[in-house]
């Protein structure tokens, strides 16, 4: 620990904003969740309506069921999903305030100096064939 003139330890505070590092550690958990190609399909899957496990299952057809579990619990885990019990049966619904506020966060944290008034590019307007020649 450095010293000051006098023999005293210099105890040096760094200021820090928490709730930075948990938005962006929040935004990390995200991220992490819809990576994963699978985790994204079922997503799809649980948009607007609840799903139990084997409805998942029966749906994606090439997945078994304890991968499908692993990866709703990712999804839970990130708040990404509801849950409902009925029974000994889980239900899954895609939770969409949640990946509205994931997304939101991430502007804060990655785009913060945007400006105000600057459009969004509409991605439905992107030529993903990298076709300009039409």
């Amino acid at each position: 620990m450095p010293l000051d003139s006098r023999g005293r330890a210099n105890i040096i505070l760094v200021s820090m904003n928490i709730n930075m590092f948990s938005e962006a550690d929040q935004s990390v958990s995200f991220a992490k969740a819809i990576a994963d190609e699978t985790r994204q399909r079922i997503m799809g899957l649980l948009c607007c309506r609840w799903l139990c496990v084997s409805d998942v299952v029966d749906e994606m057809g090439d997945i078994t069921q304890p991968t499908v579990s692993h990866h709703l619990a990712v999804l839970r885990e990130a708040g990404l999903v509801h849950t409902r019990r009925e029974g000994k049966q889980v239900f899954y619904s895609l939770n969409q305030d949640e990946v509205v506020t994931c997304c939101g966060r991430i502007m804060r944290i990655f785009a913060p100096e945007r400006p105000a008034g600057a459009a969004f590019v509409d991605v439905a307007t992107i030529d993903v064939a990298g076709g300009a020649d039409e």
